[in-house]
């Protein structure tokens, strides 16, 4: 097939993106997280902010100081409806319910997308936002900037060049507390004049407005909306171990944590999967994610040489031959070999450069790379074919807090659990809104 052919089969919004040699883009969520996903898209010379879409107005207006030649909106359907044919790509910063019925939506209409973590509320959405992508041939990233950060590229090489043998183990660990063990609030307050709660609600389950509790910020704290620790650090500490060990998705998984209470996250979590073993690692991988206050506990694996005290958040990689240390973030990775550490040989990985400490330098790169690819000129590493079998990892992971001290079986070919009960929370019903 000629070059010219193979473009033809490439969706109309990333033609028209290479053929006028810039990218119009629709942001759905610009406040917190998504203010800064549009500052960082936005800084790339060859993009064109068109449409900014949120349902809070002061969230909306501080946006539109910035860009006030970009159409608003409050409803992310009526925008992509109403500009469908002068947008060219759509970022999706939304809290974790909305992230796949508004990328599903631009993904129909073939529009490359840009998608926070964890990629999707349930894994029947990852799944689906999967297999859209690879059916409409779309560019797409999920949101996990550190992937294309210096450390955790150089720990990936680090590690499938074998610098500790074969992996068996990985501990990893945030003592953030994206949880809530208290009783569901009771009775509703008044709705913020500048806030559209049903349209925040969205697909969501009908919940009275209650100040302080849903937005801005705690939604990731209760089960309707977001997915706790795991769901937010989780995805971005397990992302470098599970690239450079390239993991599927587990054989088992088991959550010690508090009983259910139907409302908020457990704010203590220990996480154990099991995977099924790659050319990187042993037989099979064990893996131990923990959360909440004094994660990690104590263990073995986990002590350092000279008494040395654990990074806040990160993970260690044990292997046959010693054990790697990735604190999150910017840090080097640090080798540690019969108790002691290693100097690290940095000349095989020379074309990755120089370390970088500048986090805006750093940070820009992921952004970057979903923009250039949508004008022919780059591929994304951390497409959605990626990461949705990390977030259907981290999800499994969520859902057996469902059931804790019980270990449940994944059957990935069928997408069920052997145990039928934990199958219920693999989807969930959309609300009408």
């Amino acid at each position: 097939m000629t070059a010219t052919g193979s473009l033809l089969f490439l969706p109309k919004s990333v033609w028209t993106a290479l053929t006028t040699k810039r990218l119009r883009t629709a942001h759905i969520g610009v406040g917190g997280m998504g203010a800064e996903d549009l500052k960082a898209i936005a800084s790339h010379s060859k993009v064109d902010v068109v449409a900014l879409c949120d349902v809070d107005a002061n969230a909306l207006n501080a946006a539109r100081q910035l860009y006030p030649k970009a159409a608003l909106f409050k409803d992310y359907r009526r925008m992509l409806e109403t500009l469908k044919d002068s947008i060219d790509a759509v970022v999706v910063s939304t809290p974790d319910h909305t992230h796949a019925p508004a990328s599903l939506m631009a993904m129909q209409m073939e529009k490359p997308v840009y998608c926070q973590k964890p990629l999707t509320h349930h894994v029947t959405e990852a799944r689906a936002m999967q297999k859209l992508a690879a059916e409409k041939n779309l560019v797409t990233q999920m949101g996990i900037q550190v992937h294309s950060f210096y450390d955790y590229k150089l720990a990936t090489l680090l590690i499938q060049s074998g610098i500790i043998g074969k992996v068996k183990t990985v501990r990893a660990w945030s003592p953030k507390n994206w949880g809530y063990d208290g009783p569901e609030p009771e009775g509703a307050d008044t709705v913020p004049e500048h806030l559209d709660w049903n349209l925040w609600l969205g697909t969501a389950p009908e919940h009275p407005y209650k100040k302080g509790v849903y937005h801005p910020g705690n939604w990731r704290k209760l089960l309707d909306f977001g997915c706790g620790t795991l769901g937010d650090m989780g995805v971005h500490i397990f992302d470098t171990p599970y690239n450079a060990l390239a993991l599927d998705v587990p054989l088992t998984i088991k959550t010690e944590c508090r009983e259910p209470n139907g409302f908020g996250f457990p704010e203590q979590n220990k996480v154990t999967y099991k995977f099924p073993g790659t050319k990187y690692t042993t037989e099979f991988l064990k893996w131990v994610w923990y959360d909440g206050k004094g994660a990690p506990k104590a263990h073995s694996d986990l002590k350092l040489p000279n008494n040395d005290k654990l990074p806040l958040q990160g993970a260690m990689f044990i292997g046959e031959k010693g054990r790697l240390l990735l604190p999150h973030f910017m840090e080097l990775p640090r080798l540690i070999v019969d108790g002691s550490y290693q100097d690290l040989d940095l000349a095989p990985f020379k074309d990755l450069g120089a370390p970088v400490r500048n986090y805006e330098e750093e940070g820009k790169k992921h952004y970057h790379q979903f923009v250039d690819a949508c004008l022919g000129k780059a591929t994304c590493s951390a497409p959605f074919s990626y990461g949705a079998k990390l977030t259907e990892t981290i999800l499994l992971g969520v859902i057996a807090g469902r059931f804790p001290n019980m270990t449940l079986h994944w059957d990935s070919e069928r997408a069920r659990f052997k145990e039928d009960k934990a199958n219920a929370f693999l989807d969930a019903e959309y609300r009408s809104f």
